[in-house]
């Protein structure tokens, strides 16, 4: 079976289009290569990996010779494995009538994004690839794609036991070599177990202290160890929203493992046991924050807190609107007190509840209740 992917390949086609570069970046297995192998088949194009021995001693040898001598789309996999490259390509970036564009895929490691980012600064636009959502696979298979997760070789598993096989192998595998291979020295074991807490902690306000303690080590460390796994793809910081109102507010970041499935592997559940687990309400508000992010297009996203426990799941900035959000996993949408506090202290246009039903109901004059599966159609 396979998954075809139009939004992406449409975004990544008006980028090559419009810009010298095109940089798809992502978690390790998210579909990059068959993103860019599919996109390849429609133009003239060159495809080198950086994993092949072959490619790697080929552009380590002579890389503007090779470079230059190709037309069309040459495409770069893998890319942070020869970070050398970037200042190569804005010298070729800016050749004048240049015969080539280029599309870099890269795994996302910071160490990536900061010397692209700096090489290559006003050359490249910058595609941020995700696992399947719920837009691609259709509403009917919304639990599914909770419960295993948007990685493709997860998703598209023949049975439970072999999705969570995948996802299991893969957390391996990530640990004992893509880490290695980002350049980063940690051994597994303690970052396997930093990863554990973490799903633990799914869905909670980051505390650095309480880490270092139960790790053993500095506060400094175990964030360095939130920043390596946030800028792989397998972490989300959800940044807090501050708004100018006497209310102290909470200033630290929120952490969610970015794929459910991944989550749910970790927390050792497989199918419907999520429904039993402690985590299961903080699962399904990690997965709908990345449904909406996927829907909506808008690069500000945040949450919302005070000290005194109001607080909005995830508020968003879009055309000048303020769009606030709560996510519950219940089938009876309520109106609560902290609703009505976020709606006039953040001064929100609209508040969506996003739960588990199968009706929009407007609630109030500013609040509608969103059933999930509606998520694909609904003009937020």
């Amino acid at each position: 079976m396979e998954i075809h992917r139009p939004d992406f390949i449409r975004e990544t086609e008006s980028s090559i289009l419009n810009n010298p570069i095109t940089a798809i970046m992502g978690p390790r297995q998210c579909g990059k290569t068959t993103l860019a192998r599919a996109i390849a088949q429609t133009t003239e194009s060159i495809f080198f990996d950086l994993e092949d021995p072959s490619d790697y001693d080929l552009l380590s040898s002579t890389p503007k010779l090779i470079l230059q001598q190709q037309k069309g789309l040459v495409i770069l996999d893998e890319i942070q494995r020869m970070p050398e490259l970037f200042p190569l390509l804005r010298v070729l970036a800016d050749e004048p009538d240049s015969p080539r564009k280029y599309l870099i895929l890269g795994s996302a490691s910071p160490d990536l994004i900061q010397r692209s980012s700096e090489s290559l600064a006003g050359r490249v636009a910058f595609i941020h690839l995700t696992g399947f959502n719920v837009q691609e696979l259709g509403v009917e298979n919304l639990e599914k794609l909770w419960q295993r997760g948007g990685f493709p070789k997860a998703y598209l598993g023949t049975d439970e036991k072999q999705s969570l096989s995948w996802r299991e192998n893969f957390i391996q595998t990530f640990l004992e070599r893509d880490i290695a291979n980002f350049g980063f020295n940690i051994p597994p074991v303690l970052l396997r177990r930093f990863w554990l807490m973490l799903a633990h902690y799914h869905g909670q306000i980051w505390n650095g202290a309480e880490f270092a303690r139960a790790m053993g080590t500095s506060e400094p460390t175990v964030k360095r160890y939130l920043d390596i796994l946030t800028g792989t793809f397998m972490i989300r910081q959800l940044y807090p929203w501050h708004e100018n109102i006497k209310k102290r507010q909470v200033k630290a970041s929120k952490v969610y493992i970015r794929d459910s499935g991944i989550l749910h592997a970790l927390l050792g559940l497989e199918g419907n046991l999520i429904y039993t687990h402690v985590k299961s309400g903080a699962s399904w508000e990690g997965f709908i924050i990345e449904q909406l992010m996927s829907k909506i297009k808008s690069h500000d996203f945040y949450y919302w807190r005070t000290h005194t426990g109001t607080e909005i799941d995830l508020m968003v900035l879009k055309a000048g609107k303020r769009l606030g959000f709560e996510i519950k996993l219940s089938e009876t949408p309520k109106i609560s007190r902290s609703m009505h506090s976020a709606l006039d202290d953040l001064k929100l246009d609209k508040l969506f509840i996003i739960y588990k039903g199968r009706r929009i109901i407007n609630l109030d004059e500013k609040i509608t209740a969103v059933p999930a599966y509606q998520i694909p159609e609904f003009d937020f």
